[in-house]
């Protein structure tokens, strides 16, 4: 599984990597939807998503970032309810003022054999 999302880059003057913290800062709430994609089969969901590292260019259209978020596990059935920090390595790519985020790649578990 490889999840990947498109935010949209404001037309500005300001640095690329400016703009790109801008636009980070804007969906934290959408980053924590798209994070927790990854956490679902544990029942975590991400909360809290900030830039956790600088923005490192590999050119002037592509690079990398961590994101710090607070992992939270919650359920109310086995009154547990578990908060820590976490973070996780994103690879950008801009195209036609769009941001394009892809999360690391983590193999999906196969079926078992019976």
């Amino acid at each position: 599984m490889q999840e990947t999302w498109i935010l949209s880059l404001p037309k500005s003057d300001q640095s690329i990597s400016d703009q790109i913290q801008q636009v980070l800062t804007d969906n934290q709430k959408e980053l924590g939807i798209y994070l927790s994609y990854y956490f679902k089969k544990d029942g975590a969901l991400a909360e809290k998503v900030d830039l956790g590292s600088t923005i490192n260019f590999n050119d002037q259209s592509s690079g990398n970032f961590e994101l710090e978020f607070d992992l939270v596990h919650f359920n109310a059935c086995l009154a547990i309810h578990e908060q820590k920090r976490d973070h996780i390595k994103i690879t950008f790519e801009i195209e036609d003022n769009k941001l394009n985020l892809k999360g690391p790649y983590w193999p999906e578990r196969g079926m078992d054999e019976i």
